[in-house]
């Protein structure tokens, strides 16, 4: 069996961070490993608090997966601290890491930025000349350029801007209005990859299952246009599915297509 790692922060209620991803790389077909950046107390309505590992302990986590079991992709996903940014860089330079899928988390559903500047510097210093992709929303892409995206125009100069600085892939995600559910791939070449916007509250850990799913699919050997295609096919399956749970935005199904003898 494949095998993906989630570097990322733990989400209490389940729907996001590394729960998220975990569920996600059982769905499509390849053993989970984590190794936890930050506790967080949240819910479906919002995060209470937030406790990050000591650089120590995620330093001992990332030696003990890649001595044991080596991941075929590993996804990236929040980390709020410089110092750790900088252990997650040097392990998996160290350890020759491939695959590396990371979502940039930098800004809330809220607006609210998620990290500060230094570490953003580090993120991209460090972290992006590693990663095989970049899986920014909108409001992401535009602190990575520091330019206002209004248009498809904007998010076709900002994925190639990105790119030919840091040579990695980016996923420009479309889904906070400005087009829809369709997203751009710029790999060197630019490609629309258009999908259907779900009509649905319940979108809680979207932005985690997708890059997960990506992560997933490269694991398992799939090119990147192809691994991006299939992750954003299981995405919207498991928005179509959803979860009504919780007070705020729920959780969506990330089980929907595993139906066997135990889930009776």
């Amino acid at each position: 069996m494949n095998t993906a790692l989630t570097i990322a922060g733990s989400d209490s209620s389940g729907g996001a961070g590394i729960q998220a991803d975990l569920k996600t790389f059982l769905a499509n077909g390849v053993y989970g490993m984590s190794a936890i950046t930050a506790l967080t107390a949240q819910n479906t309505c919002g995060v209470r608090s937030v406790l990050n590992s000591t650089p120590e302990f995620l330093s001992d986590q990332l030696d003990a997966i890649f001595e044991d079991i080596f991941p075929d992709a590993v996804k990236i996903g929040m980390v709020s601290s410089a110092r750790l940014i900088e252990i997650i860089a040097d392990k998996l330079t160290r350890y020759g890491a491939k695959n590396i899928v990371v979502d940039p988390v930098m800004v809330a559903t809220s607006g609210a930025r998620l990290i500060d500047d230094d570490a953003i510097k580090i993120l991209m210093t460090r972290l992006f000349p590693l990663a095989t992709i970049l899986t920014p929303n909108l409001p992401e892409l535009e602190v990575i350029v520091h330019e206002k995206i209004s248009t498809p125009k904007d998010i076709e100069h900002a994925a190639q801007k990105i790119f030919d600085a840091h040579g990695c892939a980016v996923l420009a995600k479309g889904g906070h209005g400005l087009n829809d559910a369709n997203d751009y791939l710029f790999d060197g070449a630019g490609t629309w990859l258009y999908g259907q916007r779900i009509d649905t509250p319940n979108t809680h850990g979207t932005g985690c299952t997708l890059s997960s799913a990506i992560a997933a699919n490269l694991a398992k050997g799939h090119g990147l246009k192809i691994s991006v295609e299939r992750a954003k096919n299981y995405l919207t399956g498991a928005l179509v599915s959803g979860l009504n749970l919780g007070k705020g935005s729920g959780p969506l199904d990330h089980g929907f297509n595993l139906r066997g003898d135990f889930n009776d």
